[in-house]
């Protein structure tokens, strides 16, 4: 049997049954166990499943960004704990990126004490917060407004990136995986790569309910971040996928 055959059947079984172990997938199909991991890699690569404990599954695909206002109503206590386990991570009279999201909303919270920081944003949340109710200095994006998501995106927001040197980002997610994070929204796929350029150190800050979902843009590998951030509600299957990787692990409680 030719590897499109065995994505075929492979693919077949997921979509009858929703998870199917990888044992069971090497009687079917008579090849080897490190074959059917090969075609599995294949496929998520693709996009087409994600790879479980033991099996495959169908993927969770996110077909649309959730709107700022729906979001604020979600995980709020897994983004707060998120927020205050990334403010530890920021030296004194440093350049932060503060990535559009609820989730650093959370973080630009835990902030408004500080005096002493730069803060680069998208976020129209983030910066209102901070031109409020602190003494930190702001500068804005700007570019192409996304009224959902109360931010800008866009090539226009990430030229304005690049003539900056920031010390740390802090990244969001609309969802992520081993292979790294998705976004359905093309627009935050330049501003995301632009940041991550013009960064020394990159933080991903997501909760623990967007993980192993996929959405139609690959915007940037886990592989290009220092540390992820999520909450303590992640399975023990994904933390023990996730601490082989080369990033640093932390889950905020």
């Amino acid at each position: 049997m030719i590897p499109v055959e065995r994505h075929q059947q492979i693919l077949a079984l997921v979509a009858e049954r929703g998870v199917v172990s990888i044992a069971e997938l090497t009687e079917r199909l008579g090849v080897s166990h490190m074959t059917i991991r090969r075609d599995v890699q294949k496929l998520e690569e693709q996009g087409a499943v994600l790879s479980v404990s033991g099996g495959v599954r169908s993927a969770d695909r996110l077909a649309a960004e959730p709107s700022h206002q729906t979001k604020t109503t979600l995980y709020n206590a897994e983004k707060n704990a998120i927020g205050r386990c990334a403010a530890q991570h920021i030296p004194r009279n440093s350049c932060i990126y503060l990535d559009a999201g609820t989730t650093t909303l959370a973080l630009a919270r835990e902030l408004l004490d500080r005096d002493d920081l730069l803060v680069v944003t998208n976020d129209f949340m983030v910066t209102n917060l901070l031109m409020e109710a602190s003494d930190c200095r702001v500068i804005h994006t700007g570019g192409t407004v996304c009224r959902d998501n109360r931010s800008c995106v866009g090539e226009s927001a990430a030229r304005s990136l690049r003539h900056l040197a920031i010390d740390i980002a802090f990244i969001s997610a609309s969802c992520w995986g081993p292979r790294g994070l998705y976004t359905p929204d093309e627009d935050k796929v330049t501003v995301k790569q632009t940041v991550r350029d013009v960064s020394s150190k990159r933080v991903l800050l997501s909760d623990s309910s967007k993980y192993n979902k996929i959405a139609t843009y690959l915007a940037l590998p886990l592989s290009d971040f220092d540390i992820l951030i999520t909450d303590s509600q992640l399975s023990a299957a994904a933390r023990s996928v996730l601490r082989e990787g080369s990033w640093e692990l932390l889950l905020a409680e």
